[in-house]
């Protein structure tokens, strides 16, 4: 596998920090090379009619990382800046999320490259049929499940269960390949607002472990989408001070805190932005990661704090809402400045927790209560958190190596056992 440094570059950050926790482990070059070598990496191209009549071709990806817990795992995502090198770092710490909390899925992740924004809903829904078609030996119950990432949503998801139905069902729905659906099409109630809510179970165990009072704790969010606005949202209702938000048009300031409920309302009724809210003043993006703020959630995308950045960062806690972003770069400065940082691979677990218990409810034909699923994710991330800091603490490394050691040694031992069994 090519690993040739390049700034800033996502999958260069994960194997990174994959051999820095093979090296607390030990880890032989046959069991490192093995675990940094992709299972599945497919590149596809289809044709779309649009709605003007003309043919459009569509770039896509699918790449599993690895099955040895599980089927694989990971949402796809619909964005220009799609790429093969984003895609398989997305795979890969979905292998690690998944053994961090516990969870019997494996990692993979997927993507188009287009514009969501600029298309019809007739058109997107013929480049998920068009694009499931493409993968359909690929995904299944007990192979692949794919769930909704940046630019898609329950919607996608319904076709794409739809379609793989059709080639792959005898005329039955099969609603466990995927997860993230419409509740009527066996989607789980509780998915939606998941991993916003595990951001802030995570955040509230990350202030108890730095002695920090939550109550008035000042936060600042970037990113506005699903994970930032749910994050925000449950945190503002245990009492946090949410000092600033951003989404990708504009970044909003109040020392005094925002209103997150006004702020929900505006933005729904503003076309999903926040520009032109009164209640604050309009700073840079650049400036909300630099706030003097208990916690931030970068909950946007990744690399947004690297070398660069890195050393002016003064919030005392950052809590990885997004995948991967702090570059590789930018750890060793933050740790020497005492930021604690809870990575993204137990940070934002929530999502995977719940679309598992999605996943459980369609394979057994159950439905749960939001009682039930939110108990269940509390208690798995709670669990997971500690298993992390004390991890941390026994080998006296930060909480994301301590993370990434958790999930090599389980992926290994269960390669291994598969191997005795053989």
């Amino acid at each position: 596998m090519n690993t040739e440094v390049i700034p800033h570059n996502p999958f260069q950050s994960m194997i990174d920090r994959f051999n820095a926790a093979a090296d607390i482990l030990n880890l032989s070059y046959s069991k490192r090379d093995k675990l940094q070598h992709l299972e599945k990496q497919i590149v596809v191209n289809f044709t779309v009619t649009m709605d003007d009549g003309t043919e459009q071709n569509f770039d896509g990806y699918r790449v599993i990382h690895s099955t040895a817990l599980g089927p694989s795992k990971g949402g796809i995502r619909y964005d220009m800046g799609v790429n093969l090198e984003e895609v398989k770092a997305l795979a890969a710490w979905m292998t690690w999320k998944t053994a961090v909390v516990g969870i019997p899925f494996g990692g993979a992740k997927g993507g188009v490259i287009c514009d969501p924004r600029s298309l019809s809903k007739s058109e997107l829904e013929k480049i998920t049929r068009a694009y499931t078609r493409t993968l359909a030996d690929t995904f299944g119950p007990d192979k692949d499940v794919p769930a909704p990432d940046m630019g898609t949503g329950p919607d996608e998801m319904g076709w794409l269960m739809d379609e793989f139905s059709k080639l792959h069902g005898h005329g039955k729905a099969i609603p466990a390949v995927v997860t993230g659906k419409h509740l009527n099409a066996g989607g789980s109630i509780g998915r939606t607002e998941a991993t916003g809510k595990g951001v802030s179970i995570i955040t509230l165990l990350a202030l108890k472990n730095r002695h920090i009072d939550h109550n008035n704790a000042t936060v600042a969010v970037q990113g506005f989408g699903n994970v930032g606005l749910h994050s925000a949202l449950y945190l503002y209702e245990k009492g946090l001070r949410i000092t600033a938000v951003s989404d990708v048009y504009t970044a909003l300031y109040n020392e005094d805190g925002l209103n997150i409920p006004e702020l929900i309302l505006y933005y729904n009724l503003n076309n999903k932005k926040i520009a032109g809210y009164t209640n604050a003043i309009v700073i840079s993006h650049d400036a909300l990661l630099l706030l003097p703020v208990d916690v931030l959630i970068p909950a946007a995308k990744e690399d947004v704090i690297t070398c660069d950045n890195a050393h002016a960062v003064k919030a005392r806690i950052i809590i990885e809402g997004a995948n991967g972003p702090v570059a590789s770069d930018a750890d060793e400065i933050l740790n020497q400045h005492n930021v604690l940082v809870v990575p993204d691979i137990l940070a934002n677990a929530g999502g995977v927790t719940v679309s598992y218990f999605e996943w459980l409810q369609n394979t057994l034909h159950q439905t749960w209560e939001i009682e039930e699923v939110n108990f269940r994710l509390t208690e798995i991330l709670e669990e997971s958190f500690e298993k992390v800091f004390a991890t941390a603490s026994l080998y006296n490394i930060t909480p994301r190596l301590a993370a990434y050691v958790i999930g090599i040694k389980k992926v290994t031992k269960t390669m291994e056992g598969k191997c005795a069994v053989k």
